[in-house]
């Protein structure tokens, strides 16, 4: 081979060399591309929210224990009966509005009470018996109502006017209690509706302050609540308890409540005209899980049958079979134990949470009642989440007795990990 020829053997070929320089290049963008392409997938990952956290509700289904009891409830009207510190737990019939005759009390003496509270054995202010009082006694004695004996200058204290009220059921003093605090009946009377609404006892209307208008209209249900309320004052409590009071010009009254002391009865009142029949809204000592309470019944609209044609005596009978059914029949039970899942929070990327109950429920209901329970969660879950952190509400509900109880989450949930978010398209 001459010098030439190998000199040329020895060069690389100008093509061989571009194609050398253009695969590295396609390389180098490849690897380039690639590396930006994972970059831009790891920057993705990590920016893209993650899916939602759910929050959802265990459902419970559960009722009170022991064997489901029949209570005697009336053959006829309306009835309704609850436990003091429980609330109504239980109605019969339609409790459809009714007149209550002298139950209206209930709401003039809660009323007075509230404006001018009394200590249990407290006398209060005093009253001054006006000329325009004793006419409304005559006019009230007039027309056949139940009245109280008053004479102009007499002085009753604010106490006295509620024995007044409540023991012999004087018409007149509801009339004398409602000027006494508004003014005026009317003026009271629009006290009594106020209240009535701001308590939630919706299907009451009062049109005056005794109940002998026909227009004063309310349910058994709604008169449980009322009663309930006017127990929790001592001074209340204190008079309907009395078989008898003795006052300044009308001397010895007795109670209208012929069940006092029968039966466990401690009061509450009776009521009686002819559209609304016979009415009692009564309390009574009763024993539940082994500790003393208190029921609280209503059974209005008793009239007088061919065997019975008293109509209060009526009431008294069905009153008497109600109380005897109930006494003992209700259970208290813990319908939810502390630490049980009452919901549950899931998110991809870790196992479910349960949200438990902080603590334990304990309600009062007849045997074989249902038990509901409203699991309240938030609309929105942002991990991270520390566990033992107060999650929703539940709340627990027999009759008229809520219990609302925290939920707390019983593990911690983790944000979402980034071997997680790196992972999962």
């Amino acid at each position: 081979m001459s010098p030439a020829n190998h000199a040329r053997g020895r060069r690389p070929r100008s093509s061989d060399a571009f194609s050398m320089a253009t695969s590295l290049t396609m390389r180098l963008l490849l690897v380039v591309a690639v590396a930006l392409l994972a970059i831009a997938y790891v920057v993705v990952q990590l920016v893209r929210p993650v899916p939602a956290v759910a929050a959802s509700v265990t459902p419970i289904s559960t009722t009170m224990p022991g064997v489901p009891v029949s209570l005697s409830w009336p053959a006829q009207g309306e009835a309704a009966i609850g436990v003091e510190g429980a609330g109504l737990l239980g109605t019969h019939g339609t409790q459809t509005p009714t007149p209550l005759a002298s139950v209206t009390k209930l709401m003039t003496a809660y009323l007075v009470l509230r404006d001018h509270p009394l200590t249990v054995t407290g006398p209060g202010p005093n009253i001054t018996i006006t000329p325009a009082d004793v006419t409304t006694y005559q006019q009230d004695k007039a027309a056949g109502d139940s009245v109280v004996p008053v004479q102009a200058g007499e002085q009753l204290s604010e106490r006295q006017a509620l024995e007044a009220l409540l023991i012999p059921s004087g018409d007149n003093i509801a009339t004398l209690l409602a000027d006494w605090d508004a003014g005026t009946e009317p003026a009271f009377v629009a006290k009594m509706n106020a209240a009535a609404k701001q308590l939630g006892l919706t299907d009451t209307h009062y049109v005056d302050a005794s109940g002998v208008a026909a227009g004063t209209q309310s349910t058994a249900a709604s008169q449980v609540r009322l009663a309930m309320l006017d127990m929790s004052m001592p001074a209340f409590r204190a008079i309907v308890d009395m078989a008898q009071v003795t006052l300044p010009v009308a001397g010895i009254q007795y109670n209208v409540d012929a069940l006092l002391g029968k039966d466990g009865i401690v009061g509450v009142k009776t009521g009686y005209t002819t559209t609304a029949g016979g009415c009692f809204v009564f309390a009574a000592d009763t024993t539940i899980a082994g500790k003393p309470r208190i029921l609280v019944g209503a059974i209005f609209r008793q009239f007088g049958t061919t065997a019975q044609p008293s109509a209060i005596t009526e009431v008294f009978d069905a009153t008497t079979a109600l109380v005897t059914s109930a006494d003992h029949a209700f259970e208290q039970s813990a319908v939810v134990r502390r630490g049980q899942a009452l919901g549950h929070l899931d998110a991809p990327w870790t196992g479910s949470i349960d949200l438990e109950a902080a603590h334990a429920v304990t309600l009062t209901g007849l045997p074989g009642e249902h038990v509901t329970a409203t699991v309240v969660l938030p609309d929105k879950v942002n991990a991270p989440i520390p566990a033992g952190r107060d999650f929703g509400t539940a709340v627990v509900k027999v009759g008229d007795e809520r219990v609302t109880v925290p939920l707390v989450t019983s593990s911690a949930l983790p944000s979402a990990p980034m071997s997680w978010r790196l992972t999962n398209v």
